[in-house]
């Protein structure tokens, strides 16, 4: 956990095992502990599978290319991107895709398909589910808008988010997989998961973003809580840390105005008291979570392998409890 104030971390402390697990049995329904000696303890330095905290990035890098004018953020998906018909044809637009409002469905089985052209075809063929502008949660729109990016700049977003987001940062410990010093996340196997990997470390934990090769527009970064407090206090700056700036004041607004572009504004549910009056952030599947609140330059990071050795139904309750101390150790400014 790292949290902060302004410019100052005032908590930073780690706590229980990077890894602690060899397997998961289901029979006993519990985790194959290692002996103690070959666990690996966490410390603050551990990366992390940051799950959907990805798309945090995803969208940084796209009102990036929205702030050059190379992307407009009204535009229609099937201007940069034709091929991908069902998109084209209902008029998906990119803001849709960054409030998750372009009627696509939560996911595609992408990870059952053979090879990257029969994935490739599922997403240029998947229509929206409901109307366009109606809000429903998908993975889908950051791997379309991860293809819009990669079309319209010619690199692919593992360069565009080193290039123009950790390097400038110096977020060094900030990258795509393979991370071989991260958490272990689940002892990967059906049917509790959608493919049979065995217990993952370093490498991404989501399915999807595997089957793609660990770079995909909704998952696959790996970080550590220190990096992660300086995207925090970059983005609570105005887009600026220190001499770096990776966008202007004005498109962190716009990022962080309701409804949100990629960011969740003010939800209780992993916020607690933060919410409500202007804390934007997000929830990774992993166990990971971000929150910063613009009216007490406060951000909070929390990182932790919930699915190690198998994932189980989600409970955010620790994540809004978390907030809601830092919510009353800080007054507003």
């Amino acid at each position: 956990m790292v949290a902060g104030r302004g410019p100052v971390i005032a908590v930073e402390e780690a706590a229980g095992w990077a890894v602690r697990y060899a397997s998961y049995d289901p029979a006993t329904d519990q985790g194959v502990e290692l002996p103690r000696k070959a666990r690996v303890p966490m410390t603050v330095d551990t990366p992390f599978d940051l799950a959907s905290l990805t798309k945090l990035f995803t969208s940084v890098a796209a009102v990036q290319q929205i702030e050059r004018g190379t992307l407009g953020i009204d535009a229609r998906v099937g201007a940069y991107l034709p091929d991908f018909r069902a998109a084209a044809e209902h008029g998906i637009t990119v803001r849709e895709l960054l409030t998750h409002t372009s009627g696509l469905r939560p996911d595609l089985p992408l990870y059952e398909r053979a090879d990257d052209a029969e994935r490739l075809a599922m997403l240029r063929a998947e229509p929206p589910m409901s109307v366009p502008g109606t809000y429903t949660y998908s993975d889908l729109n950051l791997l379309l808008l991860q293809h819009v990016l990669e079309r319209i700049t010619g690199r692919t977003l593992d360069v565009l988010v080193h290039d123009g987001i950790t390097r400038p940062l110096g977020m060094t410990s900030t990258g795509f997989g393979p991370s071989p010093g991260a958490a272990a996340t689940e002892d990967q196997r059906r049917p509790w998961a959608k493919a049979d990997r065995g217990m993952l470390r370093g490498v991404v934990h989501d399915e999807n973003a595997w089957a793609l090769g660990g770079v995909a527009g909704h998952a696959g970064l790996f970080s550590t809580g220190r990096d992660l407090a300086v995207f925090c206090r970059a983005l609570l700056a105005g887009g600026a840390y220190g001499p770096a700036r990776i966008l202007g004041p004005d498109f962190v607004e716009l990022m962080l105005t309701p409804p949100g572009l990629g960011f969740a504004l003010d939800q209780p549910w992993f916020m607690g008291e933060l919410a409500g009056r202007g804390a934007a952030g997000h929830t990774g599947f992993t166990g990971t979570s971000l929150v910063m609140d613009q009216a007490t330059d406060t951000f909070l990071v929390l990182l932790a392998n919930t699915v190690h050795p198998r994932r189980r139904p989600p409970d955010s309750r620790p994540r809004a409890r978390a907030a809601t101390w830092v919510a009353r150790a800080v007054r507003e400014t």
